[in-house]
């Protein structure tokens, strides 16, 4: 059973950014011993709360109490100090090196780096069932491992509690349910874990107890025996849990994209794509599901004129496009949401307009002639914040001051403003709430409505059996069969993903049906 002692403390957290209250008086009180689930809209001031707790950035007002002790976190390492480890969405590892490596580096005082620090490692491997092997190299390892990797790096620094940023965001089922193992493990041997997620029947599964915070302050904190995901959603957003589930079938046979024999990689060794095969109609989602690292990135990234493929031939309706630039295949027809919006969709520093026209800068109503319509696309950018949603004190601030839904929706408008043919989707509702999840899905299936083909890479299952018309699997740079969303089950597409599938499977479509 656990403590009745509380771990972490937090009365009354303010904070203020320009133009933004992020949190206001926020109350949670979180008991050792527990998994305390925080859950709210992108924009709510979750990160910004958690931040907070792990000393990245400091109050305007209100107190932080650790184990009975009030702190004054004015870094992650006063936060180390205080026994609080945070892991990240985006690991932190360096594939070069080993899992001791990895772990040891910026704390090599503790256990020195070489047999000390491998029988720590081994110890708390073994204590909490994390299943990592010192010696191992990061790049074999997979999503699941390299997040037990994560975890054991705070643990070995010595922390009691845990902040656990969307852990599940990247992986299977199967990876899924030995991430809520390795959670009670940590609980019976009295730690303590914050977690934050979108993801509300995971959430309802693994908390003890959850915190929903909407605008920046706590509206409740709940039971999970006692409530229900949808009751949930209704306090984070104000709605009804959302489904992905599309309508009647809208495929046509006009063929939108073709993908024939696209291989990528070394003339020697394994290829990172391998004689890829995909087509794509007219009205048609068709769903990639696989382990990150299987081949999916590349594959976006040989479409967009990115990369370019060691063999094999993209065509975009009847025009060859194999070795388009990325700004021909764009003003051709082709939309991108990417699976990195800070790094391939936004210009953090620049105004919404600016980013309004990223990518579409040759295009109305971006351009005058050859020069920049800035008139016109500040008024399209406004225009795009109240037809998406895109919750902002005004088009002037900066891309990187919204929320991370929020940047999606104004990628998202930016992209079908343009009226494209072929939208290539990869995570496009990773990371952001249901409200926002539930309009980006509403914002696909109405443009494949009118015709729109859709390439979707996801690693939300339910998303994609959701959302697609067909679903096939990428396992080491090669595609599967098709598999029918109506039929399929999470837990078998997972097994695909992960390699446990290797016969004919049932829910399996013809090849060329």
């Amino acid at each position: 059973m656990p403590s009745t002692g509380t771990a972490v403390e937090l009365h009354g957290i303010t904070k203020r950014f320009p133009g933004v209250v992020a949190n206001k008086d926020v109350e949670i009180v979180v008991r050792t011993g527990t998994v305390h689930a925080v859950v709210g809209e992108n924009g709510a001031g979750k990160s910004t709360l958690m931040k907070i707790l792990y000393g990245v950035q400091r109050p305007d007002e209100g107190t932080i109490t650790v184990n009975g002790q009030q702190v004054d976190l004015r870094s992650p390492t006063d936060a180390i100090k205080a026994g609080i480890g945070m892991v990240f969405q985006h690991f932190m590892l360096a594939d070069n090196l080993t899992v001791l490596e990895n772990v040891v580096l910026g704390a090599e005082k503790l256990h020195g780096i070489g047999a000390g620090a491998r029988k720590e490692i081994e110890r708390i491997s073994q204590a909490y069932g994390l299943g990592i092997r010192p010696g191992d190299l990061v790049a074999d390892l997979g999503v699941g491992a390299r997040q037990r990797v994560e975890i054991l790096k705070v643990l070995y620094r010595g922390a009691k509690i845990l902040i656990l940023d969307e852990p599940t965001a990247v992986l299977v089922p199967q990876e899924v349910d030995e991430l809520f193992d390795n959670l009670a493990e940590l609980k019976s041997e009295g730690l303590t874990v914050l977690f934050i997620s979108h993801k509300l029947d995971e959430v309802l599964k693994v908390a003890d107890e959850i915190t929903v915070i909407r605008r920046g302050t706590t509206v409740q904190t709940v039971d999970p025996k006692s409530v229900t995901a949808r009751r949930l959603a209704e306090l984070m957003v104000g709605s009804e849990l959302p489904t992905p589930q599309t309508e009647d079938s809208t495929v046509t046979d006009e063929v939108a994209l073709r993908i024939e024999g696209v291989t990528l990689g070394a003339s020697a060794g394994p290829k990172v794509l391998d004689g890829i095969d995909l087509t794509i109609h007219a009205g048609e989602v068709v769903g990639i599901a696989g382990v990150e690292g299987n081949g999916q990135a590349e594959l976006v990234e040989v479409v967009m004129g990115m990369r370019d493929a060691n063999a094999g031939t993209i065509m975009f309706g009847h025009t060859d496009i194999t070795d388009w630039h990325t700004r021909e295949i764009r003003e051709a027809g082709i939309g991108y949401i990417p699976e990195d919006r800070h790094r391939h969709g936004l210009l953090l520093d620049a105004p919404l307009w600016e980013n309004r026209i990223l990518g579409h800068q040759t295009e109305e109503p971006n351009v005058n002639g050859l020069l920049i319509d800035a008139k016109d696309a500040k008024r399209d950018t406004d225009r795009i914040v109240q037809e998406y949603d895109v919750r902002t004190p005004s088009i002037f601030v900066t891309a990187g001051s919204l929320s991370g839904g929020n940047q999606q929706k104004l990628i998202i408008g930016r992209e079908m403003s343009h009226t494209p043919k072929v939208l290539v989707a990869a995570h496009p509702t990773r990371g952001v709430d249901v409200g926002a999840q539930s309009a980006i899905w509403d914002h696909i299936r109405a443009a494949r409505r009118e015709g729109l083909g859709v390439l979707l890479i996801s690693a939300d299952l339910d998303e994609l059996i959701g959302l697609s018309d067909t679903i096939r699997v990428i396992l080491r740079g090669r595609l599967s069969g098709e598999f029918d969303p109506d039929t399929v089950t999470a837990e078998e597409l997972g097994a695909a993903m992960t390699g446990a599938d290797t016969g004919t499977h049932a829910d399996t479509k013809e090849e060329g049906a």
